[in-house]
């Protein structure tokens, strides 16, 4: 099961704040980050890891369903890699 938005504003919520407080600060801080990665910018969580924008050059694809060969264009991707303290913490290791 994925943990949504919502979620992630009950979950504030619990911890003391109004719940239009909670949606606000949920909202402003994925706004930030929204903000950060549309200008290329990396968003480092320290403990948590790291969201980054790459860029995917064109290249040449097939349309699975078709077969038709198609050249998919240029674009940019968020790429998030965990860090050491998230990684040891999942897989139940002492930090």
């Amino acid at each position: 099961m994925a943990l949504t938005k919502s979620d992630i504003v009950s979950s504030v919520h619990e911890e003391g704040f109004a719940k239009k407080d909670a949606i606000d600060i949920v909202e402003i801080l994925l706004e930030i980050m929204k903000q950060a990665l549309e200008s290329g910018d990396d968003v480092l969580i320290s403990g948590f890891g790291k969201f980054r924008v790459k860029e995917k050059s064109a290249r040449r694809g097939r349309n699975p369903a078709t077969g038709e060969d198609l050249t998919l264009k240029k674009r940019r991707v968020v790429t998030f890699k965990y860090s050491g303290k998230l990684r040891r913490k999942i897989n139940g290791l002492p930090d």
